[in-house]
């Protein structure tokens, strides 16, 4: 198992994609905390149910308080915080609208959750990441970033900061035995997207890639596994993109 002894915290790990992390993290062999602002039970108790450690916690990644506590009660239980995935934000129920009718209220709290949210829980990791003097970090970008899918621009702009948020803190944690990268998924067949985007715009997705099928949630479990586990402990400040080749780049 290629995560044996190494903690890792998923933030919007309660549903979707954040819960199918913490079950593969936990498979490879780590203890979880499954951090999300909705009820994490379920997720801890598929994990337990397979024999995994897995730890549940409250938090909204925008609250400074919450993300320190959730920082001081998962180096209390278990001792040490090796990955951090920021994964947590704002997508399912984003309506799709022209950028001059997104409201100032709905534009800011999208940047406070994607955007500061994963400035908050780095903040909150990296005193115990520094002491161990190794972690990686992982924050989920789009490959939304690269096509400016039309209707969701704060979702889009959060995103694109997401990388500028990577480069930064891979400069300055490296000097640490810190890694800092980027996942950017392409459209990806989870409840939110089924939700969000009509059936015509799920088929273009697939016309478009150079692999020719739908992007399934485990498509992304690969990526996220090989940036939390020491084979990539000589990559940092990189986006990883994985869409099946709907972006060259």
């Amino acid at each position: 198992m290629r995560l044996e002894g190494k903690v890792a915290i998923v933030t919007g790990g309660g549903r979707g994609l954040g819960q199918l992390y913490c079950l593969r993290l936990a498979e490879e062999g780590a203890k979880v905390v499954a951090a999300d602002i909705i009820d994490v039970t379920d997720t801890v108790k598929q994990i337990e149910g397979k024999g995994g450690t897995a730890m549940g916690l409250k938090v909204d990644v925008s609250s400074e308080e919450d993300t320190l506590r959730m920082a001081a009660e998962t180096v209390k239980r278990f001792g040490r915080i090796d990955i951090l995935i920021n994964n947590a934000a704002i997508y399912y129920g984003v309506g799709q609208r022209p950028f001059y009718e997104i409201g100032v209220k709905e534009w800011d709290r999208e940047m406070e959750v994607n955007v500061k949210g994963s400035w908050l829980c780095a903040k909150a990791v990296f005193p115990q990441m520094k002491k161990q003097g190794k972690g990686s970090i992982i924050n989920i970008s789009s490959g939304t970033i690269y096509s400016g899918t039309p209707g969701f621009l704060h979702y889009v702009t959060s995103k694109a900061a997401i990388i500028g948020l990577t480069h930064g803190m891979a400069t300055e944690l490296g000097g640490h035995g810190i890694r800092v990268n980027a996942l950017a998924p392409g459209y990806t067949m989870t409840e939110a997207s089924k939700i969000l985007m009509p059936e015509e715009r799920q088929v273009r997705a697939v016309q478009h890639r150079c692999l020719k099928r739908p992007e399934e949630p485990e498509d992304l479990v690969g990526a996220i596994i090989f940036l939390a586990s020491d084979e990539s402990e000589f990559v940092t400040g990189q986006t990883l993109l994985v869409d099946g080749g709907a972006t060259l780049h």
